[in-house]
């Protein structure tokens, strides 16, 4: 119908058109004139942007269309609006919003720079007028597509016989990233925290890497204490700990808490907080990737990495580290020992600063967790030369509200602790079984990805018996994850409804180029995860989906498989 409705305003419009030039022709000059201010007054606007907007927009850029975007809309003065958080996605730039007031969007070295209700912008450091700025309806912020596209060098073609947007890129250096970048500069950096004489830099670069991801709209202060002591495994704080350990916290909906409400250092934690935000995905960037790591850092948030280093705290001093020029470089065989975080690079940083020769200029800027006395307020450069620098790198790119689901089904509380695979085969099949408790909506499942180039396939089983009722799995989408990592998928269009005490089973295929274990579990490794608990699940593993079996009794596993709910209403049941 919608259709039909823009096809009758395009008609319109062409026989009004029509009508425009024979005029130009024949009609005296005072009624032509007359004529056009009819075509291009308010209620004329008012009425095409009503028809388009009773449609979908298709939006394109560079050739690529922006799957789910399906919140744009044109507003009464033809402008199309795309929705603030989609513009990072959208254009990959940076996307810094400060104060709900001033939107600065950055892409290698352009910089667009525009404020709400304003009708001017600085591109490029030159103020400019621009046909629509920001637009803030109910809390959620809108922008003129053809702003962006003027700011960011975008050519521009509105289609309305299609409803297509497409933008192209006019610059031929495809580069996202420009060869400095810093959060110090652009506000984006939070004060340097003190980890003391404990061994807990794991959570310290995990909470700040994550806090960095929500700067500078939000800046909270989470609690170190909270998770470390609260992780879910057999381990104290003077235990140390890695990124698995803190992805497992976040994912499961455990923290993270404010700092206020669990401060550090006091060997206690607080019973009974609950998370403020619920991280949704986390990316695992290739080893040595410094191209995806300075991407991330520039559209998402810090990248939580970790180096082998001999100093201790910040009064100590080792023959890698340049006191005087913040410079740090190990070259050498020795494992990571400590976990920092990647707030920026300097591609052009002095290789003459390091107390190692080097083969060439470039380091990482990063942020350390013992306190502002060391470094730069607490700031130091890693070269890109150093052994252990960006071989493991965590971003937290999907934090939502704590408001975002109801319910959340699972039984991995400590994560990816190992892989499952079968007969050596790169793909498999996995499922978790839930019993709904309420009358609720399925919207989203999620799992890791223990490689990268993974590619994934979503089904549903509705009333579930045992392993025969894997015969009636339905599909309910599919897709690919760039990077290993923590991934949340999308379910909420599938319309599957549970009722209370009936069992559903999540199902997933997936496949991850050359990995015979590609399916992330959840066991007893060791001391440190003795807190496992498999009692709790039931799950099930397949190499094709045909023959099924119980992973708790035939691996004493379980499979990292979690549903997110909804309650529904009376007047959705």
């Amino acid at each position: 119908m919608s259709r039909i409705k823009i096809y009758i305003v395009l008609t319109l419009i062409t026989v009004l058109g029509i009508v425009i030039q024979i005029s130009d022709t024949y009609m005296a000059e005072g009624v032509r004139n007359t004529y056009k201010e009819y075509v291009k007054n308010d209620e004329w606007n008012r009425l095409i942007a009503k028809s388009v907007n009773s449609g979908s927009i298709t939006f394109k850029v560079d050739g690529k269309e922006i799957a789910g975007d399906d919140s744009l809309y044109m507003d009464d003065n033809l402008n199309i609006m795309i929705p603030l958080d989609n513009i990072k996605a959208a254009f990959q730039c940076a996307t810094n919003f400060y104060d709900k007031n001033t939107l600065v969007l950055e892409k290698n070295t352009l910089n667009l720079t525009m404020s709400v209700d304003s009708d001017k912008a600085l591109i490029n450091g030159m103020q400019q007028n621009i046909n629509a700025g920001i637009e803030d309806i109910d809390g959620k912020y809108y922008v003129s597509a053809q702003t962006v596209a003027q700011g960011l060098m975008y050519d521009y073609n509105w289609s309305i016989q299609d409803a297509t947007l497409e933008l192209t890129s006019k610059v031929e250096d495809t580069k996202i990233v420009p060869y400095y970048y810093s959060y110090r500069d652009v506000g984006r950096l939070p004060v340097a925290k003190n980890q003391g004489r404990l061994g807990t830099c794991w959570a310290f670069a995990s909470l700040t890497a994550l806090e960095t991801s929500l700067y500078p709209e939000e800046k909270s202060v989470f609690s170190e204490d909270h998770m470390s002591l609260n992780s879910g495994y057999n381990m104290t704080q003077n235990d140390g700990g890695e990124y698995t350990m803190a992805i497992a916290y976040l994912a499961s909906w455990k923290g993270p808490v404010y700092e206020e409400e669990d401060p550090y250092g006091d060997g206690v934690t607080t019973e009974g907080l609950t998370a403020k935000k619920h991280v949704q995905e986390v990316q695992i960037i290739d080893s040595k990737d410094f191209e995806g790591i300075k991407k991330a850092v520039y559209l998402y948030g810090g990248v939580q990495s970790s180096l082998y280093t001999s100093l201790k705290n910040s009064s100590s001093s080792s023959v890698y580290y340049n006191k005087e020029k913040y410079a740090y470089c190990y070259v050498g065989t020795e494992k990571p020992n400590h976990d920092i975080v990647i707030v920026g690079w300097d591609d052009n940083y002095p290789k003459e600063n390091f107390n190692t020769e080097l083969e060439g200029d470039g380091a990482f800027i990063c942020m350390n967790s013992w306190g502002e006395n060391f470094g730069d307020d607490g700031l130091f450069y890693v070269s890109y030369y150093d052994s252990n620098i960006a071989t493991h790198n965590i971003c937290y790119t999907k934090v939502e509200d704590a408001g975002n689901y109801d319910n959340i089904y699972q039984t991995d509380l400590c994560g990816w602790i190992g892989a499952l695979g079968y007969s050596n085969s790169d793909e498999a099949y996995f499922s978790n079984v839930y019993t709904a408790v309420n009358a609720e909506s399925l919207e989203a499942v999620s799992f890791y990805a223990t490689g990268k180039d993974t590619e994934y396939e979503v089904y549903w089983v509705d009333d579930f018996e045992n392993e025969d009722s894997f015969v009636k799995r339905e599909p309910l989408t599919s897709g690919k994850f760039t990077y290993a990592g923590y991934y949340t998928v999308d379910l909420s269009k599938c319309g599957k409804k549970l009722e209370p005490g009936r069992k559903y089973a999540v199902v997933v295929r997936i496949k991850t180029p050359n990995s015979t274990h590609p399916v992330a579990i959840e066991y007893v490794a060791g001391d440190n995860t003795q807190t496992v608990d498999i009692t709790d699940g039931e799950g099930y593993g397949s190499l094709n989906g045909n023959r099924w079996t119980r992973v708790e009794e035939a691996e004493n596993c379980n499979v990292c498989l979690k549903m997110f709910t909804n309650i529904l209403t009376q007047e959705e049941k």
